[in-house]
C-alpha cells in the first residue's frame, strides 16, 4: 500500500504545468496524517485490504466534502465521460437499437464504415466474428463493445434483411465515427432558421458554423437556438459559439478563484451572426457551458432568453489526470456573466442530496409551472450591459419570456407506456415493416410533414401492448387527453428513422410550447440589429456636417445603398436609441432617409425626439441623389 500512495502524491506532485503546488512535510500537516494512517493500516490492520479500492474511497471521501462537482472518475468512467464530447470514437458507424433482442440497424453513418460495404437501415445484425449477438440476451453495452475497436482493424457482421432468405455477411473495416454534438438544423419558418445544441463538445463551432451556412442559403434572417437539455461541455467551445453573435471585445464570461486569477474572455468580432434576431430557448437540464452562452446572449442584449430558469452549474473544473488513467476533476473557480452574475446556484459543502434534488423542488414549488411561484430578492438583480434591463443573480440563468412546464400534455398512461418502451418499440416495429412502402409513398419529407397521419392499426397496436402490461388509462377523458401527444411522437419517430433528427425536430416542434413562444417573440418583440464594428467604420465615411441614416431594412440596404450611409432599421431605432447615443454626434445634422416617406418620418421622429438635429429627406430619387452628393467625403 505504501507504494500505491507513494504513486499517487508524485502524480499530484507534478501534475501537468497547470496544477503545480507544493506539499508541506511539517510533522502537523493534514498530509503527515493521513500518511501515518495509511502506513498503520498497510502494516497493521488484521486483515488483507483491496489498496486501490481504499485510495478510491478515501479520494472521494476527501472531494464528497467540497462541492457538489469535484469528483473522482475511474479509467473507465474518464472514457465514457469523454467520448460524447471528443466528436468522434472508433467502430463501425451505425445507429441502432434493439427489437425482440436483436440488433436493427435504424441509420448507417453517412459515408461511414457500414454504409460503405452495403449495410442500410432495417439491416438485423445477429453475429460479431461469427459469434451470436442475437436471442441470447446480450446488453446494449456488450454489444456495443463487439461492435466498437481500434481504427483499421475488420469486423465480420452476419446480417438478416427483409427480403432475402440467406444470411449476409459484411466485413466492416472500423473507423473513426463522428459524434455530432447539434442535433438539428432546418427552416422552421420562412427566414427563421432552427438550431439545436446536444452538448458543447470538440465539434459544436464546425458543426454549428456548417448549420448557419446551410439555413443562411435558405433565406434565414433569425435564428431559434435550442439549448434545452444542454448539460454544458467544453468553455472553448461555448466561448466559440457566443463570439458568432456578439461584437468585437463584448464580454462572454470571465471565471475566478481562490488560487485562479480573473480571466476574461472576450469576443474578436469574426463572428458571423452578429445581425438577425436570436431566441435562446433553456430549462431546468440547461446547464454549464450552455448557460455561459445564455448568459452573454442576455447580458449583452443580443437577443431573448425563453424558457425556464437553467440549472445553474456555475463552477470550473480542473482535470487532474492520474498515472492509472483516473482522474480527479477538481473545482477550481467561479463562473461570472458579463453583468457579474455567478451561474452556480447555492450549495452547502458536503451536502449534496438537496442540491440533487434541486430540479425536483422546483417542481414541487411552482418555479416551472406557475411564473407567480418566482420571487427574487433586491440583492439578486443586476442590469444588461447596454439596454440596462433587470436580470437575476442567485444560480442559474432566468429567462426573458418565461414559458411554463406543461404537466397536463403528457399524461401519466403516456408516461407508464414510454417507461416500459412500448411506443419506442412498437414504432421500430412499424417502420421496419413498412420501410419500403414508407419511402416509396414519401420521396419528400416536406410532403410528409405536411399530410401523412399516424395509422390508427399502429395506435391500437401501442394500447393493446400496454394492456398486455397492465398498463391502461384510468378513463375515456385520459385516453383522449393522451392520443394527440402519442401520435405527434409517433410521427415525428418515423419522420426520424426514415430521414434524421432535423426532420423529428421538425415535426415535434410544430406543438412545442415553447418554440410557439419563441415565434411570438421573433414576431412581436423590437431587437436591436446593429453590427456596431460596420456602423462606426461607415460613420467616418461621413461628410464633416451631417451624417446620412438609411432606415430601411437591412435586406433591402445590402442590396442597394450609399457609400456614406449608415443602416437603422426603423422597426429597431427605439433599442437602437440606448445602443447609438454615443456614436451618432449631437454637432451634426443627422438625415434620415428612405425610399418611402412614412418610414423616414417614424425615424425622423424619433431621433429628433432624442435629441438630434434631423433633415428627413422623405425618399425619392431626388433625395437619394441629394444625400450622396452630402454626405460623401
Amino acid at each position: 500500500m505504501n507504494k500505491t500512495f507513494a504513486s499517487l502524491l508524485l502524480c499530484m506532485a507534478s501534475m501537468n504545468a497547470h496544477a503545480q503546488f507544493r506539499i508541506n512535510n511539517s510533522d502537523d500537516s493534514p498530509l503527515r496524517k493521513l500518511q501515518f494512517a495509511e502506513i498503520a493500516i498497510s502494516n497493521l490492520y488484521v486483515d488483507s485490504v483491496d489498496e486501490k479500492k481504499l485510495v478510491e474511497d478515501g479520494i472521494r471521501g476527501m472531494l464528497d466534502k467540497l462541492d457538489p462537482h469535484s469528483s473522482y472518475l475511474t479509467p473507465k468512467e474518464v472514457k465514457d465521460a469523454n467520448e460524447p464530447l471528443a466528436g468522434n470514437f472508433e467502430g463501425i458507424g451505425v445507429q441502432f437499437n434493439l427489437i425482440e433482442d436483436t440488433l436493427l440497424v435504424i441509420q448507417p453513418v453517412t459515408n461511414g464504415p457500414s454504409e460503405k460495404v452495403g449495410i442500410i437501415a432495417g439491416d438485423r445484425i445477429i453475429s460479431v466474428n461469427d459469434s451470436a449477438i442475437a436471442g441470447v440476451k446480450m446488453s446494449k453495452e456488450e454489444i456495443m463493445k463487439r461492435l466498437r475497436g481500434p481504427k483499421g482493424t475488420k469486423v465480420k457482421l452476419g446480417v438478416i434483411r427483409q427480403g432475402i432468405k440467406d444470411r449476409l455477411t459484411f466485413t466492416v473495416t472500423r473507423d473513426k465515427i463522428p459524434v455530432k454534438s447539434v442535433d438539428a438544423v432546418y427552416m422552421i419558418r420562412p427566414q427563421i432558421g432552427y438550431i439545436r445544441i446536444g452538448n458543447f463538445g470538440a465539434t459544436t463551432h464546425q458543426e454549428f458554423l456548417a448549420g448557419l451556412k446551410t439555413l443562411r442559403d435558405q433565406g434565414m434572417q433569425h435564428l431559434i437556438l435550442d439549448l434545452q437539455e444542454n448539460g454544458g461541455g467544453y468553455l472553448k467551445a461555448a466561448v466559440d459559439i457566443a463570439n458568432e453573435f456578439l461584437q468585437k471585445n463584448d464580454l462572454i464570461v470571465y471565471t475566478e478563484g481562490r488560487k485562479v486569477p480573473r480571466t476574461e474572455y472576450k469576443a474578436d468580432g469574426s463572428g458571423v451572426f452578429r445581425q438577425g434576431k436570436v431566441i435562446v430557448l433553456v430549462d431546468s437540464y440547461t446547464a454549464s457551458a450552455a448557460e455561459i452562452v445564455t448568459g452573454a446572449i442576455q447580458d449583452q442584449d443580443r437577443g431573448i432568453v425563453v424558457g425556464r430558469r437553467t440549472f445553474g452549474k456555475g463552477l470550473v473544473q480542473r482535470p487532474l489526470d492520474l498515472p492509472d488513467g483516473s482522474m480527479i476533476r477538481l473545482t477550481i473557480a467561479h463562473y461570472y456573466t458579463p453583468s457579474g452574475r455567478c451561474i452556480q446556484k447555492p450549495y452547502t459543502k458536503g451536502e449534496n442530496r438537496d442540491y440533487a434534488m434541486d430540479v425536483i423542488n422546483r417542481l414541487k414549488s411552482g418555479e416551472l409551472t406557475n411564473a407567480d411561484s418566482i420571487h427574487f430578492a433586491d440583492s439578486l438583480k443586476y442590469q444588461t450591459l447596454r439596454e440596462h434591463r433587470t436580470v437575476y443573480g442567485g444560480g442559474g440563468i432566468m429567462p426573458d419570456e418565461y414559458c411554463p412546464l406543461d404537466t397536463t400534455i403528457y399524461t401519466k398512461f403516456h408516461r407508464e407506456l414510454a417507461a416500459k418502451s412500448i411506443i419506442l418499440q412498437q414504432n421500430l416495429r412499424y417502420v421496419d415493416n413498412h420501410r419500403k412502402q414508407l419511402k416509396k409513398a414519401w420521396p419528400s419529407f416536406a410532403e410528409f410533414k405536411e399530410k401523412y397521419e399516424v395509422p390508427q392499426d399502429l395506435v391500437d397496436t401501442i394500447l393493446k401492448n400496454g394492456e398486455k402490461q397492465n398498463i391502461k388509462p384510468k378513463d375515456q377523458a385520459e385516453l383522449e387527453k393522451t392520443l394527440p401527444y402519442l401520435r405527434l411522437q409517433l410521427k415525428a419517430l418515423i419522420a426520424r428513422d426514415i430521414w434524421d433528427m432535423s426532420e423529428y425536430f421538425s415535426v415535434f416542434n410544430e406543438e412545442n410550447a415553447m418554440v410557439k413562444r419563441a415565434l411570438e417573440v421573433i414576431a412581436k418583440q423590437a431587437f436591436t440589429t446593429i453590427d456596431v464594428d460596420k456602423f462606426q467604420k461607415t460613420l467616418e465615411n461621413c461628410a464633416n456636417d451631417c451624417v446620412l441614416v438609411d432606415v430601411r431594412t437591412p435586406e433591402e440596404y445590402n442590396a442597394e445603398h450609399l457609400k456614406g450611409a449608415v443602416n437603422i432599421d426603423v422597426k429597431d431605432s427605439l433599442n437602437f436609441m440606448k445602443k447609438a447615443t454615443d456614436m451618432l454626434p449631437k454637432e451634426k445634422t443627422i438625415m434620415v432617409y428612405c425610399r418611402t416617406g412614412h418610414r423616414s418620418s417614424m425615424a425622423a421622429g424619433k431621433l429628433a425626439a432624442a435629441g438630434y438635429k434631423v433633415l428627413n429627406l422623405k425618399g425619392g430619387i431626388t433625395a437619394w441623389k441629394e444625400a450622396e452628393k452630402e454626405t460623401v467625403k
